[in-house]
């Protein structure tokens, strides 16, 4: 298989690796497009840059399809790293895109939720969401072995793939809730195939510094990109209003932003030396490599970005005051190290902490329920299971069925999916509650504990679950295997009988466990 670049640089570890992230646009041969294609044209032959990545979409917009923007950059004589989500896709189309990639050659895949659709043809369209990150990152796994499946003759086995799948992890939380989860989720990440990590974007030193303290200390041995975007006032009014989820910019930093568009150049060198900084403290501190964005940014800014990171890195100890925009209240994992600023190795105590979200009484008729009913070595299950067997099949399925979706609608708002996720997430349905329908944990789009999609009207499913195990002492649940995507198969079937008959997920981990 023909070389590949990007993975070739950041596996190396003598090398500071190096993206630009370039904005495809809406349309098909429009300015936007063309514009890619120029400054790609230009990072081919500056040599500085490693691969391009192309955004998917961002913001919920539409635009070109990342997949072929990739293609035609993979011509210029550069490696694409194409943003892969999983907004608008089924997992047929999911694996179907895949196959197209890797036909192609496109290989370098950073694997996200996708930001939530807010507009398109003729009104908003519906959000997909019928695999989360970690299941695609399962599937490139699988394609990259050889993807074997059941055929009409027997199994049938793929030639392996050679694609090199990235994930994303945010450090910019501002609750304990928000950030264990987040690395709650990395952890499945890695497990189901991440062989890199990008941070999302924020402007705290210890945050950067904090994620990469606790990938070493947690065993990850895999490279970390720090995400730098050159930030402008327009875009940091954007991000500090959470209109562009996961960016966290505070309002000490919009106010210097503020001060600094009033310099001559209407602080465009102020902008070039806050990234150029942040360059220096990332590689300083041992990261493998930088995420570098911004609107309407030249090359030549790019390069200077680098040139003059190169020349702060080794004083790169004295930069870290320069960032000192933390969301006020912050958790942070670590303690503070009053002697560098940044974070020492002792993780914060956390069991006497409050919790971010209050936990009701329906939580602990959820649990008393489930003891009850769903543990095999109550004898309630052996009754449940004995009478599942009999009405299996039968006239009374449908009663049944309609009864117990009468009852989870009143508790759960539940729909009806038959592969049930309420024990994967404290008895809140992910598929009801949660906009994206996350089953393995966060997206990156919540602040401040809200919903990404309900800022200010709705807590984030998984705040409200991490609340509700930490009571109990039992949050690390949350960080206990991958949970598999919905089995449509079930859908409008009950999900009780599914249970007891062993046909739904939570059944069949129930038996690889005995």
């Amino acid at each position: 298989m023909q070389k590949n670049r990007f993975k070739d640089a950041l596996l190396n570890p003598d090398v500071f690796t190096v993206t630009w992230e370039l904005v495809p646009g809406r349309g098909a041969r429009e300015v936007a497009q063309e514009k890619a294609l120029s400054l790609a044209i230009q990072a081919a032959s500056g040599g500085n840059i490693s691969a391009l990545t192309v955004t998917d979409n961002p913001g919920g917009s539409p635009a070109m399809f990342a997949d072929f923007m990739g293609s035609e950059i993979l011509k210029l004589g550069i490696e694409p790293l194409v943003h892969f989500t999983c907004k608008d896709k089924n997992r047929s189309q999911i694996e179907s895109q895949l196959y197209a990639l890797d036909r192609t050659g496109v290989r370098n895949l950073l694997v996200m939720s996708g930001d939530y659709p807010v507009s398109g043809y003729l009104g908003r369209p519906a959000p997909v969401f019928d695999l989360d990150p970690i299941h695609t990152l399962q599937l490139i796994t699988e394609m990259n072995r050889g993807l074997e499946y059941p055929g009409a003759k027997g199994t049938v086995h793929h030639q392996p793939g050679d694609f090199f799948p990235g994930a994303v992890v945010s450090p910019f939380k501002a609750t304990e809730a928000e950030q264990m989860v987040q690395y709650y989720k990395l952890k499945k990440k890695i497990d189901a195939g991440a062989q890199f990590i990008v941070t999302q974007l924020g402007y705290d030193a210890r945050k950067f510094h904090e994620v990469l303290l606790f990938m070493k200390l947690s065993g990850f041995n895999i490279p970390l990109m720090g995400n730098i975007y050159i930030l402008p006032y327009g875009a940091a009014k954007m991000m500090n209003r959470n209109e562009l989820p996961g960016s966290v910019v505070t309002d000490k930093l919009l106010a210097d932003l503020d001060r600094e568009r009033n310099d001559p150049d209407k602080g465009e060198s102020a902008r070039i030396l806050r990234a150029a900084r942040m360059y220096a403290i990332m590689k300083g501190m041992g990261f493998s490599g930088v995420h570098i964005g911004g609107h309407n940014i030249k090359y030549e800014q790019v390069e200077k970005i680098i040139r003059q990171g190169e020349e702060l890195a080794p004083v790169w100890n004295d930069l870290i005051r320069h960032f000192d925009y933390p969301i006020p209240g912050s958790f942070y994992y670590f303690e503070y190290d009053s002697t560098t600023g940044l974070n020492s190795e002792k993780p914060t105590e956390r069991q006497s902490r409050p919790l971010d979200a209050q936990v009701g009484c329906s939580y602990w008729f959820s649990r008393l329920l489930h003891k009850l009913l769903f543990e095999p070595e109550k004898k309630l299950y052996g009754l449940m299971k004995r009478l599942s067997r009999i009405i299996d099949g039968t006239r009374f399925e449908r009663l049944f069925h309609k009864l117990e979706h009468l009852t989870k609608v009143l508790f759960f708002d539940c729909k009806d999916c038959g592969d049930c996720a309420l024990i994967d997430v404290a008895y809140l349905c992910p598929m009801s509650q949660c906009p994206k329908h996350q089953r393995n944990g966060a997206c990156g789009g919540s602040f401040e504990g809200w919903c990404e999609v309900y800022p200010g009207k709705k807590l984030c499913i998984y705040v409200r679950a991490y609340s509700r195990l930490k009571k109990h002492g039992e949050e690390m649940q949350l960080d206990k295997g991958i949970v598999p995507p919905c089995n449509w198969d079930f859908h409008q079937t009950s999900s009780w009988i599914n249970y007891y008959m062993g046909k739904d997920h939570t059944s069949k981990k129930q038996d690889r466990s005995s």
